[in-house]
C-alpha cells in the first residue's frame, strides 16, 4: 500500500488569496486616528494639583542644584 501524498493548500503558492477592503482600511484608520491624538499638544494642560511624584523630583533638584 502506497502512502498517500497531500495535495498543496491554495495558499501556499500565494496566488489567489484576497483581502477584504477593511482589512487594510481600519488598521490605516486607526492609525491616523492615533497620530492625530499625539500630534495635537494644544490640548495638553498642565496638572493643577502637585502629585507625590511631582514633589520627589522637584526635592531631587533642590538636593542636587544646591
Amino acid at each position: 500500500m502506497s502512502a498517500h501524498s497531500p495535495t498543496p493548500s491554495p495558499v501556499e503558492g500565494g496566488a489567489g488569496v484576497r483581502l477584504p477592503w477593511w482589512s487594510l482600511a481600519l488598521p490605516m484608520l486607526a492609525f491616523v486616528f492615533l497620530l492625530l491624538l499625539i500630534a495635537d499638544p494644544a490640548q495638553a494642560q498642565p496638572a493643577e494639583e502637585t502629585t507625590a511624584i511631582g514633589d520627589l523630583v522637584a526635592y531631587i533638584q533642590l538636593l542636587l542644584f544646591r
